[in-house]
């Protein structure tokens, strides 16, 4: 079997790393890096030979990746092995992630903040801290719902927005300089 290409290997390796920083462990991370940039589906065995892991490593690892909706399952008539992709679109990717994160970080939070906002607070300390916990649950429920209305729109919107909001700096940084200069 073919082994990796330098450049390949090279953004499997720094992803696997990254994976840390972004709460997955690192042979996750690789494993994903490798499917995302495979341009056919990949079996868990080739997973296993390219990047030197165990079988079962590989299988525990494509079973979070099927957890967080990051890989699909596909067969091929003749063959009993199980294969795996990648969406190629970034922001399919993109939107898959923000709505795990949501689902597993975001709500049980709100859920939190909700339930403490229903206590009655006991003396002047509680209060305040509840104040303070209006003050964020406010902020993450807007959040949401703004996350909502991204989350509807399509790619190209978007990347449309995210230049809009380099254009939004240099206009505010022009209109700052003009009003101090007044």
């Amino acid at each position: 079997m073919e082994r990796l290409s330098p450049l390949v290997r090279e953004f499997v390796t720094h992803f696997g790393e990254m994976g840390s920083r972004w709460g997955i462990n690192r042979t996750v991370g690789q494993i994903y890096a490798l499917i995302f940039v495979s341009a056919e589906p990949v079996h868990a065995d080739y997973l296993a030979e390219q990047l030197s892991f165990s079988r079962s490593n590989v299988s525990m690892g494509l079973k979070e990746l099927q957890a967080w909706r990051l890989v699909k399952l596909t067969h091929f008539p003749g063959d009993r092995r199980e294969y795996f992709e990648a969406p190629s679109d970034a922001w399919e990717v993109f939107r898959t992630l923000a709505e795990e994160r949501r689902r597993r970080e975001i709500e049980p939070t709100l859920s939190m903040l909700r339930h403490a906002m229903l206590e009655n607070p006991r003396n002047d300390a509680d209060k305040i801290a509840q104040e303070k916990m209006r003050g964020m649950y406010e902020l993450i429920e807007m959040l949401s719902k703004w996350f909502d209305d991204v989350q509807q729109m399509d790619s190209k919107t978007l990347m449309q927005l995210l230049k809009m909001g380099a254009k939004v700096q240099k206009l505010l940084a022009l209109a700052k300089g003009r009003s101090s200069g007044s």
